[in-house]
């Protein structure tokens, strides 16, 4: 099914993004597609992994956000390009994706400050322990409540503040240059990205209510770049969490662009100029060091475009990465993962592995393949059953 389907989903991907208007509902879909709305729904999840209602809205709002930066388009003009049937449908959808108002978010683009609206029930303390994970991290910091991202942007380096102190979230931006509207929305999903507000937890929550008791609300934080995912995943492929982030923490130290007293992770660019010695002699090994080389080459070289994946087909996706040497299925799922994909289980993963056995009560560790098969039941939600799953290793 996979060869034969991916150029019909990449047509009705490309009619959704650039005419979100011109499939208003899920039996236009289906009809652009010419399948029953059952196969549709199959097309759609196996390489968007969402359902159909949620791929299109996710396409119409990122087609609403982009013409928001248009001063001059009104409201009711944005929502009807988009797709959406009544202006109250769009705010809603709106404020579901975007964690606020369309009027706020234009608002926001004319500063360096805005307010993120939180879930109810949303758990803040595994999103803090994620990006507070290397106490000496250069690219993100912890302190209390507070989250702070040095980040890239179109007009320079920037750190991004977020306080998770209250009700909502407090976002403000540092920067020695002036910020564009463009900079400012990139920030904006940045921190939608940060904190695990892209995707919806409550359909999984309800479906496996045992796996999640005691843990309702958690989100699955992804990461800003692909590039920074895929640099993680190399870095830490079989080693633990603490030698991983040293190893992390050396790499934005000697190619991370300095913002303030942080840095921004490397570029692709920054990291294909190293010379091996340069990661060889703060032990990275001789095979971490080859495979991170490559891939910055390839992602610099244009070999391999990668920021652009989470649009697409997951399929198209771990393809891609795999092609890749030094990048298995466990390292490919973990960046699909970590850029928005719902259904992407880091199989070979010793601790989802451990995770399962003690979930299960098996007598032994499962390997890859058992791993893949007891992950099945959670299909389409696998990414955050993965998040539950290592959260149960820790009480």
């Amino acid at each position: 099914m996979t060869d034969t389907t991916l150029p019909l989903f990449n047509r009705l991907k490309e009619r959704l993004a650039s005419s979100p208007a011109s499939l208003p509902s899920i039996p236009s879909l289906a009809s652009a597609a010419g399948l029953s709305e059952e196969e549709t729904a199959a097309l759609v999840a196996e390489h968007a992994q969402l359902k159909p209602a949620a791929w299109m809205e996710r396409e119409r709002i990122g087609f609403a956000t982009r013409l928001l930066l248009d001063r001059e388009r009104s409201a009711t003009s944005i929502a009807e390009s988009a797709g959406f049937a009544t202006d109250a449908g769009y705010q809603r959808a709106f404020k579901r994706r975007m964690a606020m108002t369309p009027g706020d978010y234009r608002e926001a683009l004319r500063t360096s400050r805005f307010q993120l609206r939180l879930p109810r029930g949303y758990r803040k303390t595994e999103v803090l322990a994620y990006q507070g994970r290397d106490p000496q991290g250069l690219a993100e910091r912890v302190e209390g409540a507070c989250i702070h991202k040095a980040l890239m942007t179109a007009d320079g380096p920037a750190i991004l503040h977020l306080d998770l102190s209250g009700t909502h979230v407090d976002a403000s931006i540092d920067s020695t240059r002036k910020l564009g509207r463009h900079s400012v929305a990139k920030l904006h999903m940045d921190a939608l990205k940060i904190l695990g507000l892209t995707g919806d937890a409550m359909a999984f929550e309800q479906a496996h209510p045992g796996l999640v008791e005691g843990r309702r609300g958690l989100r699955v934080p992804l990461i800003s770049t692909a590039f920074d995912a895929l640099c993680w995943a190399i870095v830490g492929q079989q080693i633990n969490l603490a030698f991983a982030g040293s190893l992390r923490r050396h790499l934005i130290e000697v190619a991370g662009t300095p913002v303030g007293s942080m840095k921004v992770h490397p570029t692709p660019e920054a990291i294909a100029r190293l010379d091996p010695s340069d990661l060889t002699s703060q032990r990275f090994s001789r095979a971490k060091t080859k495979y991170l080389l490559a891939a910055a080459q390839a992602v610099a070289s244009g070999a391999l475009e990668i920021e652009d994946l989470w649009r697409g087909s997951a399929i198209e996706a771990e393809a891609r990465l795999t092609a890749q040497h030094g990048v298995g299925v466990w390292t490919a799922r973990y960046v699909l993962m970590r850029i928005g994909f719902g259904d992407s289980a880091p199989v070979g993963d010793s601790g989802l592995a451990t995770a399962l056995q003690r979930l299960h009560g098996l007598a032994y560790r499962p390997d890859a393949t058992e791993t893949a098969k007891l992950m099945d039941r959670y299909a389409p939600w696998r990414s955050l059953a993965s998040m539950h799953l290592w959260a149960s290793l820790h009480g």
